[in-house]
């Protein structure tokens, strides 16, 4: 198979289905989808590089993860079943205290693998150490736009800190030259973010033309603290900022009101929905998924980390994101399977702007294959539904990205190592916090 960071090729899927019709496809050497066709023939046949026979296999495009913190992957149930402050303060902050730039690597690599695994192959993350992030994602052969967490807790030096952290990785990553990896500014959130590093991070991302990563008006708590210290809403405080743009992703957004979602949508500002981390943590209140529709507001999916999820796999948070706003509209034609699958793929690839999210000619080849042949997908009335509620990232057979193969036939090259030192890392990383506490 294709090896990972190889040169690129020519590439033909063979006897593939796009939405029940037998096709195949061509990409070319830069990774672009160049012809999709019944059946492929002459000298465009015979002169591909890499042959995937997708006998027995639905082709659709890649995932795409809009709110991830990816080197979380190594704290993956250490940590459950808490009451949120207590799990940050007694558990997930002591931890991240003794991380250091190898850990992300190793979490990140980690994170790309099961990504990969599950057909997502770009995403949006926020985190520390981002520059080990980066090459992360380099060589796992995703996408990724990447941000530091910015936190300055009104602190003037502290807020240096962090400003001088978020130039360093803009200019570490636009250094790269990787047109998979693109810079973000991260305000964590309106309660650890002063307002003048909210202006600075608005004025910087402006100036840079790239992309603000921020939570947002995630608990009650987070929302009744920021109108009792400055009579404004979060939404508001962020827009006052100008922190709310068209290249702005917001995520969790489970305590907007109606204004809050006109606000979003006047700004062009999208919605990142997290279902399965809002339920474990119990912020008590669903997105409000059809006062943002309603208003015009662009929603797309993301699973939040792994402490808090505890996994990347997109297929499992379509379901319970589908499943959860029925239950909290009761309402069953609430979010149908349709819109569902649009956040994942459509809406979230063009969030973080690598492209349309479809399979079609001139797209980036961002194609995974599906396979037809297993339980969940049979019978298959409905594709879109099967995708859906029936399926889970194990149904994923095939992954490219840019027309580069990532996992042919459930095999992805260099597993085995990763998973090795990732769990090592978090070894490591549970001792050194254990020993700092002592």
């Amino acid at each position: 198979m294709d090896e990972i960071g190889g040169r690129d090729r020519t590439c033909l899927i063979t006897g593939t289905c796009i939405e029940g019709r037998p096709v195949d496809i061509l990409i070319d050497e830069t990774g672009t989808i160049a012809m999709i066709d019944e059946r492929i023939s002459g000298p465009e046949r015979s002169g591909a590089e890499v042959i995937l026979d997708g006998t027995g296999t639905l082709a659709m495009h890649t995932l795409a993860n809009t709110h991830t913190h990816a080197a979380m992957s190594l704290l993956r149930g250490y940590a459950d079943d808490m009451i949120l402050q207590d799990w940050l303060g007694q558990k997930i902050w002591p931890l991240e205290a003794c991380l250091t730039g190898e850990d992300v690597y190793w979490g990140t690599r980690l994170a790309c693998i099961e990504m990969i695994r599950s057909g997502t192959t770009a995403f949006n993350d926020m985190y520390f150490f981002m520059e080990e992030a980066a090459r992360a994602v380099d060589q796992a052969g995703v996408k990724a736009q990447l941000c530091y967490g910015f936190i300055d807790l009104n602190d003037t030096d502290k807020r240096e800190h962090e400003i001088k952290a978020t130039e360093a990785l803009v200019t570490s990553i636009k250094g790269m030259q990787n047109p998979r990896i693109k810079p973000a500014v991260g305000p964590h959130a309106v309660y650890t973010v002063s307002p003048e590093g909210l202006a600075w991070l608005a004025a910087y991302s402006a100036s840079e033309q790239i992309g603000i990563h921020v939570h947002l008006s995630e608990t009650e708590q987070e929302v009744t603290d920021a109108q009792k210290n400055s009579e404004k809403r979060p939404p508001a405080i962020l827009d006052q900022a100008g922190c709310l743009t068209d290249r702005t992703i917001a995520a969790h957004c489970c305590w907007l009101d109606q204004a809050d979602c006109r606000l979003l949508a006047e700004r062009g500002t999208t919605v990142s929905h997290n279902p399965a981390s809002n339920m474990k943590l119990a912020v008590n209140r669903a997105m409000p998924y059809p006062w943002l529709v309603e208003a015009g507001v662009p929603v797309t999916l993301g699973t939040d980390g792994c402490a808090s999820n505890n996994n990347l796999d997109l297929f499992e948070e379509m379901k319970i994101a589908a499943l959860l706003q029925k239950f909290a509209q009761n309402n069953p034609t609430c979010l149908p399977a349709e819109e569902t699958l649009a956040m994942a793929t459509v809406a979230g690839t063009r969030a973080l702007g690598f492209g349309s999210g479809l399979i079609a000619v001139g797209e980036p080849a961002d194609i995974m294959l599906i396979d037809r042949m297993v339980p969940c997908n049979t019978p298959l009335h409905h594709q879109t539904s099967n995708m859906v509620y029936a399926c889970n990232g194990g149904a994923v057979k095939t992954v490219l990205c840019n027309g580069r193969v990532l996992m042919q036939d459930r095999v992805i090259p260099g597993e085995a190592e990763v998973l090795s030192r990732a769990s090592q890392a978090a070894a490591d990383l549970v001792k050194r916090a254990a020993d700092r506490a002592e």
